[in-house]
């Protein structure tokens, strides 16, 4: 019989939907809130269940293995970031874009650095972060920098404006890696003013302190 807290345990092919959308939610919670306080590998379907007082034998049938209930945890709790950012122009696309990653910068930092280390073990996990978390945050990027195009604030060839998305994403993870934190929104802004926006040829233009009314 396979160990409860292995990652490659499955549960019969059979599933029964038997969990409402609230308890689902409840579940992924504790699942995140699991890896961010002992990481992925200490993750297992038996402390799920003893967190969120559901039989194990529920979690195996419904998700069958850690790393489905994983994927499932971050599909279930996040939406894309950026997506629904859309100020009218890239500057202020990306400042708000800072704003957003400012706001949940508390709760992802443990929850990045306990998935990454495990993604580079797992490649399951591995390319299911990319699916969940990095395309679409490309994505969103990169429809920015589209709509800028159109609206005339850079030109179609401009060769810095495919790598927008690898710069905002990369100056992320690579503040998390060299300094132990996720770059606030003080951080962030001034990258985009130094770094992105001059390489765009857009002038430097920081946004309007919060209560200023201008």
């Amino acid at each position: 019989m396979p160990s409860p807290g292995s990652a490659q345990e499955s549960a019969p092919t059979s599933r029964r939907s038997k969990i409402t959308p609230e308890r689902a939610q409840e579940l992924y919670t504790a699942v995140l809130d699991l890896l961010r306080e002992s990481g992925y590998e200490s993750l297992t379907m038996e402390g799920v269940a003893s967190r969120t007082r559901c039989g194990k034998s529920t979690l195996y049938r419904q998700w069958g293995s850690k790393p489905e209930l994983v994927v499932a945890a971050l599909h279930g709790t996040r939406r894309t970031l950026f997506s629904d950012i859309d100020t009218g122009t890239l500057s202020g696309d990306l400042h708000e874009a800072a704003r957003v990653v400012d706001a949940t910068s508390g709760k992802d930092t443990a929850l990045m650095h306990a998935l990454s280390h495990a993604a580079l073990q797992n490649p399951d996990l591995l390319c299911a972060l990319h699916s969940t978390l990095i395309t679409p945050a490309i994505a969103a990027i990169d429809e920015m920098v589209e709509r800028a195009v159109r609206r005339g604030e850079i030109s179609a060839d401009n060769p810095a404006a495919e790598y927008v998305a690898a710069q905002v994403l990369g100056i992320m993870r690579a503040r998390s890696l060299l300094e132990g934190r996720y770059p606030e929104d003080t951080f962030l802004a001034r990258f985009i003013e130094c770094a992105v926006l001059p390489a765009l040829g857009i002038p430097a233009s920081p946004p309007a302190p919060e209560g200023s009314g201008t």
